[in-house]
C-alpha cells in the first residue's frame, strides 16, 4: 500500500518493535508515481487529507501492535505513560484521590488537559471523576491495532485540548481468525501486592464486501500498601488526639497514653499524631473488563457502512487512613464536655489553658467576634480505615457511512459516548454524631477503642456507638457526549506541481457533565471526605477546512483552520500552516506554525468548594509538630471553583529535518516552541507551597495561611488563568536495521525528548526542578533469529535537583541530586508453527528503585517513577 522510500522506512521502523517516526520522504521515480495512482489513500493523525503514504509536514510517531507486545505492558495507560513524550510523568490510580481509578497522559509536561486522546480519530470523552481530562483505563489493549502520537499542536484539526499533542488510538480491523491470550506478572517491590493478570480473546472474519472483528479482554493489578516498602517512614498527621492552643496543636493526653494507641505517635513537641503510612495504600488496585465489536459493509463499489462499539468497565479499590474530624462542628467541644480541658470535671482539665480561653473570649467579644470554642484534631481510628470502591462504566457507539459523490469523497456519522462512575466510601465520620458523642462523654479521646469496657454487653454497646459514628459516602458521576460529523474531500484545482486537495467539514457535539456527592458530603457533614458536587452542559459547533497545496515538485504547503463555538463561554478560531520540502533523495525539511486553545472545562466552572487534607512536605509545619525537616504531614486545604475563568490560547512553531542516508539508517530531529497565554492551571497544595518557597507568583484567591509559629493553617487551591507558559525542546528519533542473513536481523529505535526551557511569565527556567526532568528517552533493541525474538528496551528519565529555595539576590538556589534513572526491560518470545507464542520477560530487570526524594507527600515522585522493582511476566497466545 505504501511504496515510496518514506513508506519503506516506516515499515522497517515499525518492525523494530518500538516507536518510529513517520518522517522520511524522497522524490519518487516515474514507476513509483504510476504505482501510487493505484494504491489506497490513508488518513494520518494530524491531517484529514488522505494520502498515499504516511509522510506529512508534522511528526507522527507510530507504535504498532508488535511494539505493544514487545513492551511487556498490559494496559494502554502504562504503555503511553512510559513513552518519551510523557516527559514529566502523569497521574495514575491512587488511594485518597477523587480520581482514584483514572490514568492520564501528560505530553510535554504541559498537563493532561492539554493532551488530546482520540479513538479512531474521534475524541475520547472526559472522565466523570475529573471532568477535565480523559481516562486511558477505559481503552482495552486487545482492541488496539496501533497508536499514533502527533507531537505538534493540532487545534486547527481537532479543536480544544490539542496543545501539547494528540494521541490517536487506532482500533483493529482486517483481522481474520481468532487469537487467545493469557498472562501473569509478579513484582519484586514490595514483596506483597502489585501482582498482575491479563487475558483476551479476539476474533475476526471477512468476505468480499463485509468484515467484522470483536473481542473481550481483561487485566488487573493488585493494591500496594505504603508500609510494605522498606524506605517508608511514619507519616505524621496532626489529626491525632490534640487540642488547639495558642502556638498550635498539642496533645490532650499524656505521652504514654498516646503511644499506647495503635498507630498513634507522641512527638518531642508534645503532639499526639497519627501515622497514616501505617494503614494507607497509595497504589490503588485496578481492573479492566472490556468488549468491542467493529464492522464494515460495502453497500456497493462507492459506498461503505461502518460501525464500532466499545463497552468497558474498570474497577478500583483504595484504602486510606481512618477518618478525621475535619468537617461540620466535630472539630469543636462544648464547654461542659468531659473531653474539654477547660471543664473542671474533665480528666483533661488544664487550669492554665482554661484561663487562656477565658481571656481570649474577652478579646473576641471586644472585637465583635463570637466567643471561640475549644478546637480539637482527632483521628477516629476505632472506625477502621477508609475504603473506597470505584466502578467506571463507559460505552462508545459509532455508526457512519462514507463514499463517493462524483469526484467528492463524503463521510458522515453519529457517535454516542456515555461514561459513568460509581464511588462508594466506607468508614467515614458522621460529624454531627461525633460531636454529640464527644460532648456527652460516650466517646472519650483517651480511650477511643473502648478498652475501658470489660463485659460483652458493654463492648456490644460501644460497637453500636461506633457504628453510629460511621457514614457510607456515595458519588455518581456521568459524562455524556453526543456527536454528529460530516466532511467532504475533493480535488480543488491543478497547479503546475500537482493537484490541490481540500477538505471541509462540520461537527456538532453536546457534552453533559454531572458529579453528584451524597447529601451529607454536600452539606460538609462527613469527616475525612474530599470533594463536592458539580455539573453542567454545553453545545459545541465546529467548522473546519484543510488544503494541501503543491507549490513546487518538491515543496508542499498545508493550510488548515477550525472555528469552535461553545454555548457557555464563547468561540475560538485556530489556524495552522505547514511546509514540507524534499531537499534531495531521502532528505526532508519541514516547518509549521499553528495556534490552539483549551476551553475551560465544566468541572472548573461549576464545582462547589471541596475540603481536603493533602500530604505535603513543609519544614515549618514539621518543626511545629516536633519532627525533622522534610517530613510528610497532612494539612487542611480547600479547593474552590472559578466560574469566571476563560479559555487559554497557544502559539506553536516547529522545525524539523529527516534524513535517510542508507537503507539501514534513518533519523529525524524536530524542534518545537510552544507559548500558552491566559493559561488555565490547577494550583494544588504542593505547587502553591513550592511557589511560596521560591517566590514565584501565586494567583489571586489562592495561597497559604500560616499560624504564628509558621505552621500551615489552611491552603486554598484551585484553577486560575495564570499568564504565559513558554516551553521549547527537541525530539530526536533514530532507527537502524541490520540484516545478517541466516544469522538473523538486529533493529533499533531511539526516541529522545530534550527540553531546553520552561518558563512561566518570563521567569526562570524551571527545568530540573523536582518533577521536571530535562530529558526522557527510550531505546528499543530487537534481535530476530528464526523463531525467536529477543528484546532489550532501555528507559531513561533525566536528573533533577532535590531542593529549590529563594535567595537574597531575588533568584533561587538549587541543591541535592535526583539522579538520572535508567531501567532495562528484557523479553524473549518463541513462535511455533502452530500459531502458538510464548513470551517471558522482565521489566526493570535489574530492580532499579525509584529516586527517593520527598515529593507530594510521598518518598518519591509517584507520577514520574514507579516502585514495582522487577516485574517478571509470562504470556501465552494462540492464533487460529
Amino acid at each position: 500500500m505504501l511504496n515510496n522510500k518514506l513508506a519503506k522506512a516506516v515499515r522497517l521502523a515499525i518492525a523494530f518493535g518500538g516507536a518510529s517516526t513517520a518522517v522520511f520522504a524522497a522524490n519518487a521515480n516515474a514507476a513509483e508515481e504510476q504505482a501510487a495512482e493505484a494504491v489506497e489513500r490513508i488518513e494520518v493523525t494530524g491531517s484529514r487529507i488522505k494520502r498515499t503514504d504516511m509522510e506529512a509536514s508534522v511528526p507522527v510517531t507510530v507504535i504498532d501492535r508488535a511494539a505493544i507486545d514487545f513492551s511487556g505492558q498490559t494496559s494502554v495507560s502504562d504503555l503511553i505513560r512510559n513513552t518519551s513524550f510523557n516527559s514529566a510523568g502523569s497521574f495514575r490510580p491512587q488511594s485518597g484521590s477523587s480520581a482514584q481509578g483514572v490514568s492520564q497522559v501528560n505530553l510535554r509536561g504541559l498537563g493532561a488537559s492539554r493532551s488530546l486522546i482520540l479513538v479512531d480519530g474521534r475524541r475520547l470523552p472526559k472522565s466523570p471523576s475529573t471532568g477535565n481530562s480523559q481516562d486511558l483505563n477505559s481503552i482495552p489493549m486487545a482492541a488496539v491495532e496501533r497508536i499514533e502520537i502527533l507531537s505538534d499542536g493540532a487545534s486547527a484539526v481537532y479543536g480544544s485540548d490539542a496543545i501539547a499533542g494528540v494521541i490517536n488510538i487506532i482500533t483493529r480491523k482486517d483481522f481474520n481468525g481468532a487469537e487467545l491470550r493469557i498472562g501473569a506478572s509478579d513484582v519484586s517491590l514490595p514483596e506483597e501486592g502489585g501482582d498482575r493478570e491479563e487475558g483476551s480473546a479476539v476474533f475476526g472474519a471477512s468476505s468480499d464486501n463485509a468484515s467484522v472483528i470483536g473481542g473481550v479482554s481483561w487485566n488487573s493489578r493488585d493494591i500496594i500498601f505504603e508500609h510494605d516498602y522498606y524506605w517508608v517512614e511514619p507519616g505524621l498527621s496532626s489529626f491525632g488526639v490534640n487540642v488547639k492552643k495558642e502556638a498550635g496543636y498539642k496533645s490532650l493526653i499524656s505521652g504514654s497514653e498516646c503511644s499506647s494507641l495503635e498507630n498513634f505517635i507522641y512527638t518531642s513537641s508534645g503532639l499526639c499524631g497519627y501515622n497514616f503510612n501505617a494503614t494507607n495504600a497509595n497504589e490503588a488496585s485496578t481492573a479492566n473488563q472490556s468488549a468491542f465489536l467493529k464492522a464494515e459493509y460495502d453497500i456497493n463499489d462507492d459506498w461503505r457502512l461502518f460501525s464500532h462499539t466499545l463497552v468497558s468497565k474498570t474497577k478500583s479499590f483504595g484504602r486510606y487512613a481512618p477518618s478525621l474530624n475535619n468537617a461540620g462542628d466535630a472539630a469543636f467541644l462544648s464547654d461542659d464536655s468531659p473531653n474539654n480541658p477547660i471543664n473542671p470535671n474533665s480528666p483533661f482539665y488544664d487550669a492554665d489553658f482554661a484561663s487562656y480561653i477565658a481571656d481570649a473570649r474577652l478579646d473576641d467579644i471586644a472585637n465583635g467576634d463570637a466567643p471561640r470554642l475549644v478546637q480539637i484534631r482527632h483521628r477516629f481510628a476505632a472506625l477502621g480505615n477508609r475504603d473506597t470502591n470505584v466502578d467506571n462504566w463507559s460505552t462508545d457507539f459509532l455508526v457512519g457511512v462514507d463514499g463517493q459523490i462524483g469526484d467528492v469523497f463524503v463521510d458522515l456519522g453519529a457517535r454516542k459516548n456515555k461514561a459513568k462512575t460509581y464511588e462508594i466510601g466506607r468508614n467515614y465520620l458522621m460529624s454531627s454524631n461525633a460531636r454529640q458523642a464527644l460532648d456527652n462523654g460516650s466517646y472519650m479521646l483517651n480511650d477511643p477503642f473502648g478498652a475501658r469496657y470489660t463485659t460483652d454487653a458493654e463492648r456490644s454497646a460501644y460497637d453500636a456507638l461506633l457504628s453510629g459514628l460511621k457514614v457510607t459516602t456515595s458519588r455518581i458521576g456521568t459524562y455524556n457526549q453526543e456527536e454528529l460529523f460530516t466532511s467532504a474531500s475533493f480535488d480543488v484545482f491543478e497547479l503546475g506541481a500537482g493537484m490541490v486537495q481540500g477538505v471541509v467539514g462540520a461537527e456538532y457535539r453536546k457534552e453533559e457533565y454531572s458529579d453528584i456527592y451524597d447529601s451529607l458530603s454536600e452539606a460538609g457533614q462527613v469527616g475525612g471526605s474530599a470533594g463536592n458536587s458539580a455539573g453542567g452542559s454545553r453545545d459545541v459547533k465546529s467548522a473546519y477546512f484543510e488544503a494541501l497545496v503543491p507549490l513546487l515538485d518538491n515543496l508542499e504547503m498545508s493550510v488548515a483552520g477550525r472555528f469552535d463555538k461553545y454555548s457557555d463561554y464563547g468561540s475560538d478560531f485556530s489556524p495552522k500552516v505547514s511546509f514540507k520540502y524534499d531537499v534531495m533523495d531521502g532528505l526532508v525539511l519541514r516547518a509549521s506554525y499553528g495556534e490552539g486553545f483549551r476551553a475551560p472545562t465544566l468541572d472548573i466552572t461549576t464545582a462547589k468548594p471541596s475540603p481536603g487534607n493533602p500530604s505535603v512536605s513543609d519544614d515549618p509545619s514539621c518543626l511545629n509538630l516536633g519532627l525533622e525537616a522534610g517530613c510528610d504531614v497532612q494539612v487542611s486545604a480547600i479547593t474552590v471553583a472559578n466560574p469566571e475563568i476563560g479559555s487559554e490560547s497557544s502559539e506553536q512553531i516547529s522545525l524539523g529535518v529527516a534524513y535517510q542516508p542508507t537503507e539501514w539508517l534513518n533519523f529525524s530531529a524536530d524542534y518545537y516552541d510552544i507559548e500558552i497565554s491566559n493559561m488555565i492551571r490547577f494550583f494544588g497544595a504542593n505547587t502553591i507551597l513550592r511557589r511560596e518557597q521560591t517566590g514565584d507568583p501565586i494567583p489571586a484567591g489562592l495561597g497559604v495561611e500560616r499560624l504564628s509559629n509558621g505552621g500551615i493553617e489552611l491552603i486554598t487551591q484551585g484553577y486560575a488563568n495564570e499568564g504565559n507558559w513558554a516551553i521549547n525542546g527537541l525530539d530526536l528519533n533514530l532507527n537502524t536495521n541490520f540484516d545478517f542473513g541466516k544469522a538473523g536481523s538486529f533493529k533499533q529505535t531511539l526516541q529522545w525528548s530534550h527540553q531546553f526551557s520552561s518558563k512561566v511569565d518570563g521567569g526562570r527556567n524551571t527545568l530540573k526542578d523536582p518533577g521536571e526532568p530535562q530529558d526522557r528517552a527510550v531505546l528499543n533493541n530487537m534481535y530476530i533469529w528464526d523463531d525467536f525474538d529477543f528484546v532489550w528496551n532501555i528507559n531513561l528519565i533525566g536528573k533533577q535537583f532535590e531542593d529549590v529555595e529563594s535567595n537574597d539576590a531575588g533568584g533561587v538556589d538549587r541543591s541535592g541530586n535526583i539522579a538520572t534513572w535508567v531501567t532495562h526491560d528484557l523479553q524473549v518470545t518463541y513462535s511455533m508453527s502452530t500459531g502458538t507464542k510464548i513470551s517471558l520477560g522482565m521489566q526493570n530487570a535489574f530492580e532499579k528503585e525509584p529516586q527517593l526524594s520527598p515529593f507530594g507527600g510521598r518518598n518519591y515522585n509517584f507520577n514520574l517513577y514507579d516502585a514495582y522493582g522487577r516485574i517478571s511476566y509470562i504470556r501465552f497466545s494462540q492464533s487460529f
